[in-house]
């Protein structure tokens, strides 16, 4: 049983003026693979270390199967960890280096050599064993640190962005390594990353985190399709997701509306009622803002186009038309308003017929995919 728990946990660095993770509760199961992911100084990396026994937790209680670890010393827990720099024994062998943990746990040298070849079969390695880091590329010596892990048969794997010192084709490809081998092996797995990209690719679940605080555990796909807060809203999904507030409006004889340039986003009764200010912040992803004929919808100016083959995505702000508009486009990171003639907005058109920069677009919003959240409160209001 290698099921982890966090438990109301916290902890506040001495002399810091607030946590840096507070009153965390969180399940992951037996094998399954989980991503923290959040921006820097969010809280995901203290998150691991507490699991790894490397930081004092200063409330709550952390659990590996039914066993209770909080106070537990780091070597005594059946961890593994992988650290963004691979942390090698430059004058030991790829063997030496992947048999080192057994060494000092003085496994017999006929039983280590047996593990660190199944490890090495497993990662591709096996004809490397007999070379030092120093005649290994990025890549190769990842897999080293990984297969340092396996060797211990530990009850869970934890990862602190192992990939951030891989160029960007290798990190691609390593990734899909990394996700499909815990797998294979079944071993719970607790990986650490700031991209978003990775996060959604690799996970089972995804748990993001902001200031400390856990916005939001599930699929990459409900993250995707139902992000629960503004926040979750504005950091999942790449290009992000367009976000902007408005005014509700009660039209005589007709429901509530939000105006979103000429097309009226109509508000459910559950929605209504679950509003705290009379404004809301509505999220459309690039995908789901289709163009419209001229007058219809919302005006982009295109400032930059890139043409990525059959997509192309437009970069651009609105146009001065509607720069008395009560549309008001919100910071993806901050929730700050801002300037909507400045702001960016981000549409994705068809690849081989994009819009020239400096041209006016009218694009109108697939009302299905409209994404609904309280200004005030950031929560995501019910369908």
């Amino acid at each position: 049983m290698s099921s982890v728990r966090y438990a109301n946990v916290t902890c506040q660095y001495p002399g810091a003026e607030r946590p840096s993770v507070t009153d965390l509760n969180l399940d992951i199961a037996d094998g399954e693979f989980l991503v923290l992911v959040g921006p820097s100084g969010c809280g995901k990396s203290t998150t691991l270390r507490m699991l790894a026994g490397l930081e004092e937790v200063t409330g709550g209680n952390i659990y590996i199967g039914d066993r209770d670890v909080t106070d537990v010393p780091s070597r005594d827990r059946d961890i593994a960890m992988v650290f963004q720099n691979y942390a090698l024994y430059p004058h030991m062998t790829v063997a030496e280096n992947m048999g080192f943990a057994l060494k000092i746990a003085k496994i017999s040298p006929e039983e280590r050599r047996r593990r660190v070849e199944d490890a090495a079969k497993i990662l591709d390695l096996t004809d490397y064993l007999d070379r030092k880091p120093k005649a290994l590329s990025g890549g190769q010596r990842q897999r080293v640190a990984m297969g340092r892990a396996i060797v211990r048969s530990p009850q869970v794997f934890l990862m602190d962005e192992p990939l951030s010192n891989l160029d960007a084709k290798l990190r691609v490809q390593t990734r899909t390594q990394i996700a499909s081998l815990t797998r294979r092996l079944g071993v719970t797995t607790v990986y650490v990353t700031h991209d978003q990209v990775e996060a959604m690719t690799m996970g089972d679940r995804v748990a993001v985190l902001k200031d400390g605080l856990l916005m939001q555990v599930d699929t990459p796909r409900a993250l995707y399709d139902r992000p629960a807060t503004e926040f979750v809203a504005g950091f999942i999904g790449s290009p992000a997701m367009n976000l902007f507030r408005a005014p509700v409006t009660t039209g005589v004889g007709s429901g509530a509306t939000v105006q979103l340039g000429t097309v009226a986003v109509p508000l459910t009764r559950a929605q209504q009622e679950s509003l705290t200010g009379d404004r809301v912040t509505v999220g459309i992803r690039p995908e789901d803002m289709h163009p419209a004929a001229e007058g219809t919808g919302l005006p982009i100016e295109a400032d930059v186009v890139e043409e990525l083959g059959a997509d192309a995505f437009v970069y651009g702000h609105l146009a001065p038309v509607t720069a008395a508009n009560t549309v008001v486009p919100v910071d993806n990171t901050t929730g700050a308003e801002e300037d909507p003639t400045v702001h960016e907005f981000i549409v994705r058109v068809e690849g081989r017929t994009p819009p020239r920069a400096g041209t006016t677009v009218w694009v109108a919003p697939d009302l299905e995919h409209v994404h609904l959240f309280d200004a005030a409160t950031g929560r995501r209001l019910p369908d």
